[in-house]
């Protein structure tokens, strides 16, 4: 996942900067520093660890219970910074705010916020609630699902030809949402369609 010798820690006199980002949002909740131990600790607990300087070795969240663990951990260029994507148990902020950086971090990447709430339907056992939610029954009836996506496809085809900007908008978000769930029932999450997306967007241009 992160290789520690490819890392610069003397440029930071033994530490390198540590941003943590919330892996679902995309929420900037905070910066520290970590030396070698305490990403090796990282690596080998699968939650964050931080140097600090009057902490010492810091397991985040080893009193509070606020503990992020790690979804992925990369260098920049320079070696000298790592973007650590967490799923954060609570608050990192030791004011009790989601971010360190206040409210106006807080700007939610919809899209995310979407899929996170669609993968939290999606882990709730079928028959557990007694009304399932949409979600849900989309998630557990595969006719349902392809049938939906034909309904929005189609009524977003119709949209555009009569070009009203109002409801393209409108049968967009509905034709993402019944694709996200349909992604989600096929075993994909949005950060593979994002990885895809980056891949053709690398390609050189023809």
């Amino acid at each position: 996942m992160l290789d520690l010798d490819a890392l610069n820690f003397d440029k930071g006199q033994g530490t390198v900067t540590v941003i943590a980002q919330d892996a679902a949002t995309g929420v900037v909740l905070m910066v520290a520093a970590a030396d070698r131990e305490a990403l090796a600790r990282t690596l080998a607990t699968g939650e964050m660890h931080y140097r600090s300087r009057t902490r010492g070795l810091w397991h985040k969240g080893a009193t509070s219970g606020n503990v992020q663990r790690v979804v992925a951990l990369s260098a920049d260029c320079d070696g000298d910074a790592v973007l650590a994507r967490v799923t954060p148990a609570g608050p990192a902020c030791h004011t009790g705010s989601v971010s360190c950086f206040g409210p106006g971090a807080l700007a939610p990447d919809a899209l995310a916020a979407l899929d996170a709430t669609i993968a939290t339907r999606s882990a709730i056992p079928v028959g557990e609630r007694e009304a399932p939610s949409y979600t849900r029954r989309l998630l557990a009836d595969r006719n349902l699902r392809l049938k939906k996506l034909g309904e929005e496809s189609a009524e977003l085809v119709t949209a555009c030809a009569d070009n009203d900007a109002a409801r393209v908008r409108e049968e967009v978000a509905d034709l993402m949402y019944h694709a996200l769930v349909a992604l989600r029932a096929a075993g994909g999450t949005l950060d593979e369609v994002r990885q895809v997306l980056a891949t053709r967007a690398a390609r050189p241009a023809r």
